[in-house]
């Protein structure tokens, strides 16, 4: 689907095709252990968030130097503007890079090569905020943050990601106030996997902006009812709720719900890459299989540029969301 969107919940990382995994292992030098791309494509079958997450961070090993990580986005930013998104907020995991030796410039100025040029050669402005890895420690993640403060003119916030449960916000209470301090913006994953009280310790100890997924905030009223006030922005994933098996068909994804309780969630592709689809693929799935009607659709792409990081440049959100109301399905 072609409707004008902004994406906000996307990993860089996440959008490794198998056929560009094995052109740079083939670069590289890396060897995979799978024969070709269709047994990798199999591999792609996930019991739960940790299992793709093992597949995950093994396939990061063919992203070796800045043209690789530039490959990496002009390729999804190719894919995404095909979609129709017109804006992109793209997050990536320097701590999964760090680990294996590539430092935090190669990957952010691998990455500015086509970031740095998205509006002129895809026709998507877009933004970087860096994530913490939950099952690391908080001193590596304040480590990082140190390490990012010669790119900070690149970056403009912070998120939480990987295997939430077990992970609580407040571990990483440290790292958000200094990431505050620094005038970085906040998001955090909370409530896919993870309780709804990990959604308010995201929102009253990190003092978030946006909640990634947020699933599971339909399961304490006061919760939602909190959200709605305060129009805090969810960023729901359909497709790889399903493929994480946190919904067990998309069907039953309480999306159409959500959105008549007055939540502002936005749709995303989160890993599109390995969840089958990308954001307008997405947008098409809960057409099809939630019924969701074109004033629907098009809130839910309103909401994306309502929630965008765009506050210094209202003029551009304005041209945006000018879009999305003159779009023709």
């Amino acid at each position: 689907m072609s409707l004008p969107k902004a994406e906000l919940h996307l990993h860089i990382e996440g959008t490794l095709e198998p056929e560009l995994a094995f052109e740079l292992a083939a670069r590289n030098g890396v060897e995979l252990p799978y024969a070709a791309t269709d047994e990798l494509r199999k591999a792609y079958a996930f019991e739960d968030l940790q299992s793709f997450l093992n597949l995950y961070y093994e396939l990061m090993a063919v992203l070796r130097t800045e043209r690789d990580f530039e490959d990496l986005a002009n390729a999804y930013l190719a894919r995404a503007a095909a979609q129709g998104v017109r804006h992109a907020e793209i997050f990536f995991d320097p701590q999964a890079h760090i680990a294996r030796g590539v430092g935090m410039g190669t990957v952010v100025e691998g990455l500015w090569r086509a970031l740095g040029r998205s509006v002129e050669n895809h026709g998507v402005s877009t933004r970087l905020i860096m994530c913490f890895l939950r099952d690391e420690s908080a001193e590596s993640a304040l480590e990082t943050l140190e390490a990012a403060k010669p790119y900070l003119d690149r970056i403009v916030g912070v998120g939480l990601d990987s295997a939430e449960v077990g992970h609580p916000p407040v571990k990483f209470r440290e790292v958000y106030e200094a990431a505050a301090a620094l005038g970085l913006r906040r998001v955090a994953h909370a409530g896919e996997e993870g309780p709804p009280e990990y959604i308010v310790e995201a929102l009253d100890v990190l003092g978030v902006e946006r909640i990634d997924h947020g699933l599971r905030c339909v399961e304490s009223p006061e919760l939602v009812a909190r959200l709605v006030r305060d129009r805090v922005p969810l960023t729901l994933c359909p497709l790889s709720n399903v493929r994480l098996r946190t919904v067990d068909v998309l069907g039953d994804h309480p999306l159409p719900a959500m959105l008549d309780a007055g939540l502002l969630c936005t749709v995303n592709s989160d890993d599109p890459a390995y969840f089958g689809g990308y954001a307008g693929d997405n947008f098409d799935a809960v057409r099809a299989e939630l019924g969701l009607g074109e004033e629907r659709l098009r809130e839910l792409a309103r909401n994306s540029f309502l929630a965008a990081f765009l506050e210094h440049d209202e003029e551009l959100r304005g041209r945006y969301l000018a879009e999305v109301d003159a779009y023709v399905f």
